[in-house]
């Protein structure tokens, strides 16, 4: 009997050193193949890269959802708009390239590292900020705690609300906790690529995935360990996070316009596009009949137009 249990620690020292090595070369992999291609910001003494289009032109903060990072919309939505917008895509805290503050998985302490990147970057301007999914209920804090930074809002299948319990993949609850997290993270490496890159066109039904998306958009960097932990405590925390924040949501007094997908099977656009109307003064819904949870994909124009048409608004305030 001892001696099978040994066996059996020795197998599993063996499995968590080998997932070690092999995480390590992956991680080197891929930084290879998606390097930083922004500017990184010091914010309350932890980076945030941000990546820039345009030079000119209003101020257009665009924050990524769970699983992501920055580039989600170097190829989707920062063309529309650069050539008469200073565009800045953040990574948010854990990922991309950005560090990592304490409390990270607080939307507090991701709106402050985009308020302090919005300050460095874009000083005395108020900026559209445009939020994907996890990144629309960032951008949603952002303008509950900085609203002297925020001209408008542009949501995106956003997540605003509590919804309940559920929904929270199960490898996030193993690589969320203290202990068993950063063991369990070290073998994030070896099935998750392969899992996200069969599962893509799942997030974008009722539509195809764009091509070559895994690519564009980096999302191997999601399968480092450090990072793959954050996104899970991000989503672990987030339920919590918006049952404190969203009685809070008649405070704004910019406008907010939403793109929700009707088809949308991630997360419920009855309810998170559903609650927040009624909430908001100046608030437009833009129901998509065919679309899903990535609206800058399928409707790419459509949302490039709303922003444009918030940049443009008049009455906007110096911070």
């Amino acid at each position: 009997m001892k001696l099978t249990v040994l066996l059996l620690l020795l197998v599993l020292m063996a499995a968590g050193l080998g997932a070690c090595v092999h995480s390590a070369v992956y991680t080197d992999r891929v930084e290879n193949r998606w390097p930083p291609i922004g500017e990184q910001v010091d914010v309350n003494g932890v980076p945030v890269h941000v990546i820039k289009a345009g030079m000119d032109g209003p101020v257009v903060l665009m924050i990524h959802g769970a699983s992501a990072n920055a580039r989600e919309f170097t190829f989707t939505l920062a063309p529309r708009l650069s050539e008469n917008h200073q565009v800045l895509m953040a990574d948010r805290p854990g990922h991309g390239y950005s560090g990592r503050p304490e409390d990270g998985e607080e939307l507090g302490v991701q709106a402050a590292q985009m308020a302090g990147a919005l300050r460095a970057l874009a000083p005395d301007q108020q900026a559209v900020v445009v939020g994907h999914s996890y990144g629309g209920s960032v951008a949603l804090r952002l303008a509950l705690d900085h609203p002297e930074l925020v001209k408008g809002l542009v949501l995106l299948a956003p997540t605003t609300h509590d919804w309940g319990g559920g929904g929270i993949a199960w490898y996030n609850g193993l690589a969320g906790p203290p202990v068993l997290g950063p063991a369990f993270s070290q073998f994030a490496p070896i099935a998750g690529p392969g899992a996200v890159k069969s599962g893509i066109d799942s997030v974008f039904d009722p539509n195809d995935a764009p091509e070559n998306y895994y690519e564009n958009s980096g999302l191997g960097l999601l399968f480092r360990p450090p990072e793959f932990r954050a996104n899970a405590k991000d989503m672990n925390a987030l339920r919590e996070e918006l049952a404190a924040q969203q009685d809070r949501y008649p405070e704004l007094d910019m406008p907010v316009i939403l793109f929700s997908g009707a088809q949308d099977t991630v997360i419920d656009p009855k309810l998170h596009a559903g609650k927040i109307k009624h909430q908001v003064g100046d608030f437009t819904l833009v129901p998509l009949a065919d679309s899903g949870h990535m609206p800058h994909h399928d409707n790419g124009a459509e949302v490039a137009d709303a922003i444009r048409n918030l940049a443009a608004r008049e009455g906007d305030q110096s911070s």
